[in-house]
């Protein structure tokens, strides 16, 4: 299935893109997409300490399903006060 996968802030900077598409078979979830981008840019595997997940524009944990031409961001840590 094909997935589209949004990229923000440092993730996007590492990346060097803020879109990316992955091919991920039958059955994979956010994570899977998420395993998927950080081989194709390894630099962003070394920001995964604290990362969130969207599907679809929801808030979803790693293991959430994915469908075709679903839509994942990946939300890097934010600082806040």
């Amino acid at each position: 299935m094909r997935v589209t996968v949004r990229l923000f802030a440092a993730h996007r900077e590492a990346a060097g893109t803020s879109t990316y598409v992955a091919d991920l078979p039958d059955g994979a979830t956010v994570s899977d997409a998420y395993a998927h981008v950080c081989a194709s840019f390894p630099k962003i595997a070394h920001r995964a300490g604290s990362t969130a997940f969207a599907l679809n524009r929801t808030h979803v944990s790693g293991d959430a399903p994915l469908n075709e031409s679903d839509e994942v961001a990946i939300l890097p840590p934010v600082a806040g006060g």
